[in-house]
C-alpha cells in the first residue's frame, strides 16, 4: 500500500510539469455533437417484449394502417417492445453516413436480444428528421447464462438524412472553449498561439474562452489552420487539490500544493516543517523527528510520511489536520 501511494504522488508531480495539446484542453465553437432522438417499435423479440399496453397498441395500430392493414382489435404480443432509439450526430456529418445507435426499452419488455428495430426516425432539438435507423439488435451480458438487457446497440444503425447546415470553412475568426475554466491556462494559450503564428491573432476574453482571429495567410483554410492551433503544445495550469476516496484509500493530489512552517505529531508520527536556518540545537522534542525545509510541497510530506510507515488513513487525518490548522494551500474533495 506504501509504494502504491507514493506512486500516485509521484505521478502527478510530473504530470504538473508536462505539456499538454491545445487540441486536448479545449472545444472549437461550430464542431460538436448533436443529440438525436426517436420512438421505435422492436419486433422478433421470443416473448420478452412488452405484450401490450396502449402506446406499443396505437404504435402496431398505426403501422399497420400503413401497410394496407386495418385490423378489428387490439394486439397483446410479447414479441414486440416500445423504444427509444438515440443517437449522436457527429460534427459536419454527411448524408450517407452511417452512426451508432442505443436503443431502450420502455416499457415491461424483459429483454431485447434478437429483436430486430423496424426504421426509426431521429430527430434534433429543432424537430428535424436527420437519421433513420433499424436494424438486429445486439445486447450483452449474461444473466442465469442466458442473454439479458433492456438496452441494445446497433453498430453503424443509422444513416444519415439531413446534413447540419455549415459555412465553417469561410470564418474570419475562431472561438475557442476550454474544457476546465482556468485564467492562467487561458493566459498561456493565448501567448501560445500568437507566438506560434506570429501576431496579435488571439485574445482570451475570460477564463474559458479564447478568440482567434484566422490570419490572411490562413484564409478559406480553416482546417489547416485548426490542425495547427491544436497540436501546440501548453503547460496547462490546475488548482491545489487534493482528492481522497476514504472507501478504496485512494489519495491523489495536483497542482502546487505548498505547507507553510507546522509541526505533525500523528500516533507514532512526527514530522516538522521549518526553514533550516529555524533549526534549534539539541535532541528533537518528538519519538520520530525528521526535518523537511519551509515552502516544501505535498509530494515531499507524503515521500516522508512512506518512509514512517504511514497508511492512507494515517495521511487522510493528516491533511485534514494541515487544512484546518492553515498550513496546506488547496483544497481537500472527498468522493
Amino acid at each position: 500500500m506504501k509504494k502504491y501511494i507514493f506512486f500516485i504522488f509521484l505521478f502527478f508531480h510530473d504530470l504538473l510539469f508536462a505539456s499538454g495539446r491545445i487540441k486536448d484542453l479545449v472545444t472549437f465553437k461550430g464542431v460538436r455533437e448533436n443529440h438525436l432522438i426517436g420512438y421505435g417499435l422492436v419486433i422478433g423479440l421470443n416473448g420478452t417484449g412488452d405484450g401490450g399496453g396502449e402506446i406499443l397498441n396505437a404504435s402496431l395500430t398505426r403501422m399497420f394502417q400503413k401497410l394496407g392493414l386495418n385490423p378489428k382489435q387490439e394486439i397483446a404480443s410479447k414479441n414486440v417492445a416500445s423504444v427509444i432509439v438515440t443517437a449522436k450526430l457527429p460534427p459536419f456529418a454527411r448524408i450517407g453516413q452511417k452512426i451508432d445507435i442505443t436503443i431502450s426499452s420502455i416499457g415491461e419488455a424483459q429483454s431485447l436480444a434478437g429483436g430486430t428495430l423496424l426504421i426509426t426516425p431521429l430527430k434534433a432539438g429543432d424537430s428535424q428528421v436527420y437519421a433513420m435507423a433499424q436494424g438486429q439488435i445486439t445486447v450483452g451480458g449474461l444473466k442465469n447464462g442466458s442473454v439479458y438487457g433492456t438496452i441494445g446497440k446497433i453498430s453503424s444503425g443509422a444513416t444519415v438524412e439531413r446534413e447540419v447546415p455549415s459555412d465553417f470553412d469561410n470564418k474570419t475568426s475562431l472561438r475557442l472553449a476550454l474544457q476546465e475554466g482556468d485564467f492562467t491556462t487561458a493566459h498561456r494559450i493565448e501567448r501560445t498561439i500568437n507566438n506560434e503564428l506570429g501576431g496579435k491573432f488571439a485574445i482570451a476574453k475570460d477564463s474559458t474562452t479564447i478568440d482567434v482571429i484566422v490570419p490572411p495567410n490562413y484564409q478559406r483554410k480553416i482546417v489547416e489552420l485548426i490542425a495547427l492551433i491544436e497540436n501546440f503544445k501548453v503547460n496547462p495550469d490546475q488548482k491545489a487539490k487534493i482528492v481522497i476516496n476514504e472507501r478504496t484509500g485512494t489519495i491523489v493530489a495536483g497542482g502546487e500544493i505548498i505547507l507553510k512552517n507546522v509541526a505533525i505529531g500523528h500516533k507514532n508520527l512526527s514530522i516538522e516543517i521549518k526553514n533550516n536556518d529555524d533549526q534549534e540545537e539539541g535532541p528533537p522534542r518528538l519519538d520520530r523527528f525528521y526535518n523537511i525545509n519551509k515552502e516544501t510541497t505535498l509530494g515531499d510530506l507524503v515521500k516522508a510520511l512512506n518512509a514512517f510507515g504511514a497508511t492512507p488513513e494515517d495521511l487522510i487525518s493528516i491533511f485534514e489536520a494541515l487544512k484546518s490548522n492553515g498550513a496546506l494551500t488547496g483544497e481537500i474533495e472527498f468522493i
